[in-house]
């Protein structure tokens, strides 16, 4: 059994991982390149730093072949979530817009976990879905000008439940951060080889970082994605799934309340924005609470 102050060190890990997640987007919009330059850039980053992990090049090597080339497909998916993350906040102007999409991510897994991991349809998420869909209704009396953010952004969410469903389904049994390596890595050569055709539709005027977007993007590549995985996955070890999926639901609120305090975004949103928002939250943090509920009837009655 692990000790009080072990399980206290995991829970402080894990809400730091949480709260370096909550950054990217802030950082997004305080990095000068575009989108497409931006990812590119720090999927590389992320990639040098989670190849200096103890273990992670040995445990690619003992991924099986086809294994290997799904985890580079899932990738491809990542990158395209990164792009479109980035390119919300970047037409929208708006960090915390953005986040209050990604939290609609919750929905499109309710759809998507049973179709591609052929698990049991659960209601519960099916009803907070439409909840969410109500959030997404009163979110879009934010403003015209934010009308393609949140379209954008939207797409994230299904970007990024896609990705995180097919992860579930061949994740198990395998070296968590080589996977990532995999999936990092297989993004980067990915926007390179579409660097004409990414740059015919979405012209980057500059790919190489200049001055502080160098800091910005090496703080963003290192420490909210390399560094932040692995105190979540660590965290892991100690405290169960459900306390982790609970906390990693913060991640939009954690990153709309920096987007307020640091960038001072509430100046630009209005009524319609908070109530959007926190019907949406409040959907994304019932839902594992209900989740646990319904499990422990279930018990309850085949006890």
């Amino acid at each position: 059994m692990a000790l009080p102050n072990t399980k206290q060190k995991a829970y402080l890990q894990l809400h730091l991982a949480v709260f370096l997640f909550g950054f990217t987007a802030i950082l997004g919009k305080l990095i000068t390149l575009e989108q497409t330059a931006l990812v590119w850039n720090r999927l590389w980053i992320a990639v040098v730093g989670l190849v200096f992990i103890p273990g992670v090049l040995q445990g690619i090597r003992s991924i099986k072949k086809t294994n290997f080339f799904i985890f580079m497909g899932i990738g491809v998916l990542v990158a395209l979530h990164w792009l479109t993350f980035y390119g919300s906040i970047k037409v929208g102007n708006s960090a915390s817009v953005t986040l209050s999409c990604l939290a609609t991510t919750s929905l499109f897994t309710s759809i998507l976990e049973p179709l591609i991991t052929k698990s049991k349809f659960k209601w519960i998420e099916l009803l907070l879905g439409l909840l969410v869909i109500v959030g997404i209704y009163f979110l879009s009396g934010v403003g015209e000008a934010y009308y393609w953010a949140i379209v954008i952004g939207i797409i994230s969410a299904f970007l990024a439940s896609l990705f995180s469903t097919l992860n579930k389904k061949y994740i198990t049994g395998q070296n968590t951060l080589s996977v990532s390596t995999i999936e990092l890595g297989a993004g980067f050569v990915f926007i390179t080889i579409c660097y004409p055709l990414l740059q015919s539709l979405f012209p980057q005027p500059q790919w190489i970082p200049t001055g502080d977007d160098w800091w910005w993007l090496i703080v963003l590549g290192l420490l909210c994605t390399s560094l932040a995985f692995a105190l979540a996955l660590d965290a892991l070890k100690v405290i169960s799934a459900f306390i982790s999926n609970l906390s990693i639901n913060l991640e939009p609120v954690y990153g709309i309340l920096l987007a307020i305090w640091i960038l001072n975004e509430d100046a630009q949103l209005n009524i319609y924005f908070y109530m959007g928002t926190s019907i949406i939250l409040l959907a994304v943090l019932l839902h594992p609470i209900l989740t646990r509920i319904q499990n422990r009837k279930s018990k309850a009655q085949n006890s």
